[in-house]
């Protein structure tokens, strides 16, 4: 374990370690009864879970506009067929699925990320996140504490290869052995550490502490 003052940068993960996803059931619930179908919170819950698989196994694939929007309507349609909601058509509803998602940043976040600048420190997320991942960002206040935002869209992998890490890297202007990624998945930890990283388990105030 070192120090946080052995280090030039700190780069985190987002979803799950900035951030997490607000739980969309009602908002789905609603845009459903609206559209004339009725289910159950459970039965929208699974069609959910099982979209979420999909789109897990293919986001980092998504990296331009075009694949990203088609990615989107099939997952919409994963969705759709998963709640027997044929009616519907995938590509009108994906605009709703997707603005369905939000996401919150988690406990004492912001200033965390406030302690490690007024050290000096550059900061950046290293994260499998799709497209979206600017505007959330920009969307929480939290892009401006930011010297670099990388997903696989940027480096043409996602983790936990550590080309990922490499590019963020890069974008600092920062050794590895004087950075720190802090992340909640053993993704993280693989490639942080593949790419010559120290790395510390979210939550990202006990990562600091650990660390101070």
């Amino acid at each position: 374990m070192g120090r946080l003052a052995d280090l030039d940068a700190v780069t985190l993960d987002a979803n799950g370690t900035l951030v997490r996803l607000v739980d969309p059931v009602p908002e789905l619930s609603r845009l459903l009864r609206e559209r004339g179908i009725d289910r159950p919170a459970d039965e929208i819950r699974r069609a959910f879970e099982a979209e979420g698989a999909v789109y897990a196994s293919r986001s980092v694939e998504a990296h331009e506009p075009v694949a990203f929007a088609t990615l989107q309507r099939e997952c919409a349609g994963v969705f759709l067929d998963e709640l027997g909601a044929n009616g519907l058509d995938a590509a009108d509803f994906a605009r709703l699925y997707v603005g369905a998602m939000q996401f919150e940043l988690l406990p004492d976040v912001r200033e965390s990320l406030l302690q490690l600048r007024r050290l000096g420190l550059e900061l950046a997320v290293v994260a499998n996140f799709d497209l979206t991942l600017h505007e959330r960002l920009e969307e929480l206040d939290l892009a401006s504490a930011l010297t670099a935002v990388v997903t696989p869209a940027d480096a043409g992998v996602g983790k936990p290869d550590p080309r990922i890490f490499e590019v963020a890297l890069e974008r600092l202007g920062i050794s590895a052995d004087r950075a720190l990624h802090i992340g909640d998945g053993r993704m993280d930890e693989e490639g942080a550490r593949a790419a010559g990283m120290h790395f510390a388990w979210a939550p990202i105030p006990a990562a600091l502490e650990a660390w101070t």
